[in-house]
C-alpha cells in the first residue's frame, strides 16, 4: 500500500486519521505508518493532518486501562508536529468524548446502560468543529481541542 500511494498519490491537502490497528512485535519492526507515507505529500502542499483522539487519551478512567492508554499514546504527536511544522504542515488533535456511534452503543450495552445518543456528541458537531479549526488563516494553528457532551449522562 505504502508504494502504491506513494506513486499515485499527486497531492494531498488534508488527512484525517480516526482509527488503529493492535500489532503485537518490537518497536524495530514496526510497519511504516501513513503518516511516514505521507508526510512527503503533505509537506509538498502544506497540507494538515487531523488526529481522532479520546478524552481517554488526557484522564484514564477505572476499568478501562487498555483503551485509556492506546489513546494516551498519541498525545506523542506533538513530536510529529514539531517535525512537520517547519514545513507548512499543520496538525491537529481531537480529544473526544462520548459521541453517538455503534461503538458508544456497545459500551453503554456493556455497562448495562440506556444508549441515549440524543445526550451525545453528535458526529456532526464534532465535523463542524474540526472544519472550522482547519479553514483558519494558515496564521494560526489549533493544535489541541477537547470536546464532550454537555449534558453528563
Amino acid at each position: 500500500m505504502a508504494q502504491r500511494i506513494k506513486v499515485d498519490l499527486t497531492h494531498l491537502d488534508i488527512v484525517v486519521l480516526n482509527a488503529a490497528t493492535f500489532t503485537a512485535a518490537p518497536s524495530e519492526n514496526a510497519e511504516i505508518s501513513l503518516t511516514q507515507v505521507l508526510s512527503p505529500v503533505l509537506k509538498a502542499r502544506h497540507g494538515q493532518v487531523v488526529f481522532i483522539n479520546s478524552s481517554s487519551g488526557i484522564a484514564a478512567t477505572p476499568m478501562t486501562a487498555q483503551y485509556d492508554s492506546s489513546k494516551h499514546a498519541p498525545k506523542a504527536i506533538d513530536s510529529f508536529r514539531a517535525e512537520n511544522n517547519p514545513h507548512g504542515v499543520r496538525v491537529l488533535s481531537v480529544y473526544l468524548g462520548r459521541t453517538a456511534s455503534e461503538m458508544q452503543e456497545r459500551i453503554c450495552q456493556m455497562e448495562g446502560k440506556t444508549y441515549r445518543p440524543e445526550l451525545l456528541l453528535q458526529p456532526e458537531d464534532v465535523a463542524s468543529v474540526i472544519v472550522n479549526a482547519l479553514c483558519l488563516p494558515r496564521t494560526a494553528e489549533v493544535t489541541d481541542i477537547s470536546i464532550r457532551p454537555m449534558i453528563k449522562s
